[in-house]
């Protein structure tokens, strides 16, 4: 169970959303039409998870997630209408955590919470590729060389950028889950990343993906 908050500028929409991951097991702290009191809540209320739209009558979802800053424990799960690759591209280097559009049912919504709130990336099918290739194209060649990953370390950093959880990982790698989680904390180190979120935006970054 994970706790959020929901913050959509429609009431309807929001107050379903509410109630359905309320019926999934998570607990819903408040729900939100506005950026700015989303900011507020999450600062008082520090939930698992924010799901965030980007459309705001006020503060857009983008600025909310640069109110908050990368030191927030919240995670932020984007769920917008837009599946532009652009829209996408801005919200993770604001430093969301998953990206679905709202065509997503109300299970994958309430996986995608579970996973967010563990630490995993998400994003609704077929937006990882597309958002791995824009990074890949934006990359910039004169950056500094990026620090030696071993071949399996490589591997293992392809899948997290899917969005892939340790025990999938596992199950491709036949590995241990143990095994997955230590090569995960080695590559944080060696890159001096702090957690999944920015592996992920490391990897679209660097052109790691999952081919």
């Amino acid at each position: 169970m994970a706790t959020l908050i929901v913050v959509d500028d429609h009431p309807i929409w929001r107050e379903a959303i509410a109630r359905d991951l309320t019926g999934a097991g998570h607990r819903v702290l408040g729900v939100f039409g506005e950026g700015k009191s989303a900011v507020t809540a999450i600062r008082q209320l520090r939930p698992d998870v924010a799901i965030l739209d980007l459309q705001l009558p006020d503060l857009s979802g983008v600025a909310v997630l640069q109110a908050i800053g990368e030191d927030c424990p919240t995670a932020a799960l984007i769920l917008s209408a837009s599946g532009e690759s652009s829209d996408v591209l801005e919200a993770m280097k604001a430093g969301a955590r998953g990206y679905l559009v709202k065509s997503a049912s109300a299970a994958e919504l309430a996986d995608a919470v579970e996973r967010v709130a563990a630490g995993d990336a998400v994003f609704t099918p077929g937006l990882a590729g597309l958002v791995l290739g824009e990074y890949r194209r934006l990359a910039n060649a004169g950056e500094a060389e990026r620090p030696k990953l071993s071949a399996r370390e490589t591997e293992v950093l392809r899948y997290v950028a899917k969005g892939l959880n340790y025990r999938e990982i596992a199950e491709r790698l036949v590995l241990s889950q143990r095994t997955v989680q230590n090569h995960v904390q080695h590559i944080l180190t060696k890159l001096q990343l702090h957690n999944r979120a920015q592996l992920v935006r490391y990897a679209i970054e660097q052109g790691i993906d999952g081919d």
